[in-house]
């Protein structure tokens, strides 16, 4: 590793850009701000190493940021100015705390003789950001850049990955100093102690019905294969965590099924009857649990083997009979050549969950709807190439991908587990600029697209290609559905309309078709891909099928029986 070096004199904005690069940014998103003019003035030297994406919107910059995140394991960089363009941004903090996803917001702010007299869109960032991010801080020192964007690589890396916010007063940003870049950072993870996989695979050993749960954040392609290998060895059923279903290919037979939104009910079924449980990455959060009702906190009947990158995080809610810290993929090597002396008793067990998956997500039934996307994503499954990016907004619509589709690596899905809307289309930008040979498939549902759409402008801009599934049924749908079970017929605040996505696509300079049977589906996909641009196919869904499991006629039933 090279030694630190003292180059000449430079404003602390560019000292900024050059610390930076010296920790192997190579792609920035932003809105631009006059708050933070030197950093933008600094960045117009190095266009060749690192390129900076405008983006239409500060959350979408930060959405973008957060998917670079997700798909490096780099921090995502991302640049807004004070007050508004912070405001706007913290979504993507909030979705990269919750997602265990790497990133860095940089903030411009008012100069620092201003400071507490509620200057022009001032705010205090460790107040707005302190429960948001993993660390809040301001670079008062100019001769501090370096230190302070070190330690906000390495903060943001190490553990259990979040995100970081600097505050940068606009004056400090200006000033000439001399200081030394620092080296390259690197991350600092958790391993297991000595003895650790001695006492994992010995407690394995007493399971007649064990599972695996794994999610998380810091999953790589290697660890996927090794996890994939260790269960399908020892005959070991497979579960995921809310939207962590690329942590293992799900076409192998040891993959039954995720927990989150689309969950069957046997497969809930099958978790309460499980008496080892060994959680590999995954916080267990609410989604997971089922509202915290499928695992009761803080003791569970079944005994759990918890290993998680953060330390803190064993024990936080649920007590674990054997609790350790390790990352992701040391501890997915060091089970991947594991034989346990038990494997042979537990075919049978794992036979029946991967039969209850298969049969979960086969082709459904005709249901008699003009376009039906559980049979459109049946027929089309097992021809998306195995690297392709979905992306995931939220709503109902992300059932049918999420029950209907098959994740693995080095396929990936992205999709906010805090359920923020607007996420799908940013994100599906930011996948196609890193993998531009990929194809980024994007779930948006009418509600989420009038959020963020615009951010296709940014994709045209920039050569970005993903082809973008707007699911439009006029209405909020799960805000809808949760309204028809708690208060049938009494609508109020979720009937959308009005709009031509076609022609808003096509206004962005984005190939655009409108969908409405199931048979043209495909063949719409297929043009799409084929035109070599950003591309929006707006699919004209019944919100009668108001889920991939019920209807809202099914719903009025129940919640007057």
């Amino acid at each position: 590793m090279p030694h630190a070096t003292t180059p000449g004199p430079r404003t602390a904005g560019k000292v900024l850009v050059d610390q930076l690069l010296v920790h192997g940014a190579d792609m920035a998103f932003c809105v631009p701000g006059e708050s933070y003019l030197e950093v933008l003035d600094a960045l117009h030297d190095v266009p060749d190493r690192l390129t900076l994406i405008n983006a239409r919107h500060e959350a979408g910059a930060a959405n973008m940021a957060e998917a670079y995140g997700k798909l490096t394991g780099r921090p995502g960089i991302c640049m807004v100015t004070r007050g508004p363009g912070a405001c706007h941004a913290s979504i993507g903090v909030h979705i990269a705390q919750q997602d265990s996803t790497p990133m860095i917001l940089l903030i411009g702010q008012v100069g620092r003789a201003m400071t507490d007299r509620e200057a022009f869109q001032e705010v205090d960032y460790r107040a707005m950001f302190g429960g948001l991010a993993k660390w809040v801080a301001q670079i008062d020192t100019p001769e501090r850049v370096p230190e302070y964007i070190a330690r906000a690589f390495r903060v943001a890396t190490s553990g259990r990955p979040g995100p970081v916010v600097l505050s940068l007063p606009e004056d400090m940003l200006t000033t000439t100093v001399t200081v030394p870049d620092t080296r390259p950072y690197t991350a600092t993870q958790a391993g297991l102690v000595p003895g650790a996989l001695e006492q994992i695979l010995a407690e394995l050993e007493t399971a007649e019905r064990p599972l695996l749960l794994l999610g998380g954040s810091g999953w790589t392609n290697q660890a996927a294969t090794d996890i994939r290998r260790f269960a399908e060895a020892n005959k070991l059923p497979v579960t995921t965590s809310f939207r962590r279903q690329d942590a293992i290919d799900n076409r192998s037979d040891s993959y039954v099924g995720e927990f989150g939104t689309a969950t069957p009910a046997a497969l809930r079924k099958r978790l309460n009857e499980a008496d080892v449980v060994l959680v590999l990455g995954a916080r267990l959060g609410e989604m997971t649990s089922n509202g915290y009702e499928n695992l009761v906190p803080p003791e569970l009947p079944q005994r759990l083997i918890h290993i998680h990158p953060d330390a803190d995080e064993i024990g936080r809610v649920y007590g674990p009979h054997l609790g350790f810290a390790g990352n992701i993929p040391d501890t997915a090597a060091a089970l991947a050549g594991l034989s346990l002396a038990r494997q042979n008793v537990w075919g049978d067990w794992v036979g029946r969950l991967r039969q209850e998956y298969l049969a979960d997500t086969a082709m459904p039934a005709d249901g008699g709807w003009a376009l039906d996307m559980g049979q459109a994503f049946c027929a089309l499954r097992d021809d998306l190439p195995d690297d392709v990016i979905i992306t995931l907004d939220a709503g109902n619509h992300t059932g049918w991908a999420q029950r209907f589709l098959r994740f693995g690596r080095p396929g990936r899905e992205l999709g906010s587990t805090c359920g923020a809307m607007g996420y799908s289309v940013p994100t599906a930008v930011a996948a196609s600029l890193v993998h531009p040979e990929r194809l980024v498939l994007a779930m948006v549902g009418d509600g989420g697209f009038m959020m963020s759409g615009q951010e296709l402008a940014t994709a045209v801009q920039y050569g970005a290609t993903p082809v973008v599934l707007v699911f439009n049924n006029g209405i909020y749908g799960t805000i809808r559905m949760h309204q028809e079970r708690e208060h049938p017929h009494r609508l109020s605040g979720t009937t959308l309309g009005g709009q031509d996505f076609v022609r808003m696509a096509e206004g962005y300079g984005c190939y655009a078709e409108r969908v409405t049977r199931t048979a043209d589906f495909a063949p719409a996909l297929a043009r799409a891909r084929a035109s070599g641009r950003a591309a929006v196919l707006e699919l004209v869904t019944d919100p009668e099928q108001i889920s991939s499991r019920t209807t809202i006629t099914r719903l009025r039933e129940a919640a007057t029986a």
